[in-house]
């Protein structure tokens, strides 16, 4: 079963046919919200990696421009992308309500409602305040979902707009927290295939026990069933029984924003520390190695703006020296054809 589960997780998930437009919109919705490459994706629009038959950061990057995809504080304060028909769902979950408003909170707010658009420059004009107590503030703001920050393209100079100026129609209080979750996780089990509460929690930055709840409640109206300590779809394990596992031949160095990194993350850092702990060199993990449909190492060394370190290859598969070459060519395509120094501990000697 596990690997019928696999397969079709790499199906739902496009690694196998890469997606159309249409298939990629759809993908994005049921895993939002969507993040730009992790560390060197400052500015830039947000990414599937290794999924789309297109330019998918270009193709964000139009949905950007009008404002089909927006912006906002989701997931412990994180930046992330939306569809902005989802808006009053990520309201529901992420809304962090401003019950204690500081006084730099609350100049701020007052100058955007009176006066707004303003930039960071405009509002350190006409406060005073340093941007190292107007950037915070806005952030709070921000999570409140009082303003909104209307970057639509990559430049640096945006304006920040009062929320409910920018969209009239959301309705903030239309989802309580668990009924947004139970739509969420939904989307969640059907491109995971299988999920535990830990995945979620992972990946939505939400308690466990809410988690829990809304999981219970979808189980008990029989949408969710209870597979190996896990979560499924009741139409996908109907599905799985009759359902032939494609055949998984493939290498993708995923960067540390990615969805399914996301949605793995409390394991991948336990998994990756027995490979990476005794190196003598800077070993922090770079990309996580996806290999045929399953997690199973990464490459590590040192983040910078510009080539990142690429210190070493390490892998636990027990046939890693016969994947080398592939290997090695995933994490090249991820770090614009950059070769990495070692492979499993040994120097690569045109590195």
């Amino acid at each position: 079963m596990k690997e019928k589960m696999i397969s079709l997780r790499m199906e739902r998930q496009h690694f196998l046919n890469k997606a159309d437009e249409r298939e990629y919109s759809n993908l994005f919705r049921d895993t939002q919200p969507g993040q730009n490459v992790y560390w060197n994706g400052f500015g830039e629009p947000p990414t599937l990696s290794c999924r789309a038959a297109f330019d998918d950061i270009e193709f964000n990057r139009s949905r950007q421009l009008d404002r089909t995809l927006v912006k906002g504080r989701f997931a412990g304060g994180n930046l992330g992308w939306i569809e902005p028909r989802d808006l009053e769902l990520f309201l529901g979950l992420y809304q962090k309500k401003l019950n204690k408003p500081t006084e730099n909170q609350l100049r701020i707010l007052e100058l955007i409602e009176q006066e707004g658009p303003l930039n960071i420059q405009q509002i350190k004009e006409e406060t005073g305040l340093l941007v190292k107590e107007i950037t915070p503030a806005l952030h709070r703001l921000q999570e409140a979902f009082l303003i909104y920050e209307d970057q639509y393209d990559g430049e640096w100079d945006r304006g920040w707009y009062k929320f409910s100026e920018m969209f009239p129609d959301v309705k903030p209080n239309r989802y309580p927290r668990v009924e947004a979750l139970k739509i969420v996780l939904q989307r969640f089990a059907y491109r995971l295939v299988w999920f535990d509460t830990a995945m979620a929690k992972s990946f939505y930055r939400i308690p466990g026990k809410e988690i829990k709840a809304a999981v219970d409640g979808l189980a008990e109206a029989g949408i969710l069933v209870e597979r190996d300590t896990g979560y499924m779809l009741k139409s996908d394990w109907d599905r799985l029984i009759s359902y032939k596992p494609k055949p998984l031949h493939f290498v993708h160095a995923i960067h540390r924003n990615d969805f399914l990194y996301k949605a793995h993350e409390h394991r991948l850092k336990e998994q990756i520390k027995p490979m990476t702990e005794f190196l003598a060199y800077d070993h922090e993990p770079l990309q996580y190695l996806l290999i045929d449909g399953e997690f199973h190492g990464a490459s590590v060394g040192h983040f910078r703006n510009g080539p990142y370190d690429l210190n070493d290859i390490v892998c636990d598969l027990p046939d890693a020296q016969s994947r080398r070459d592939e290997i090695i060519k995933a994490v090249r395509d991820a770090n614009y054809d950059k070769m990495p120094q070692r492979f499993l501990g040994e120097q690569l000697h045109n590195g």
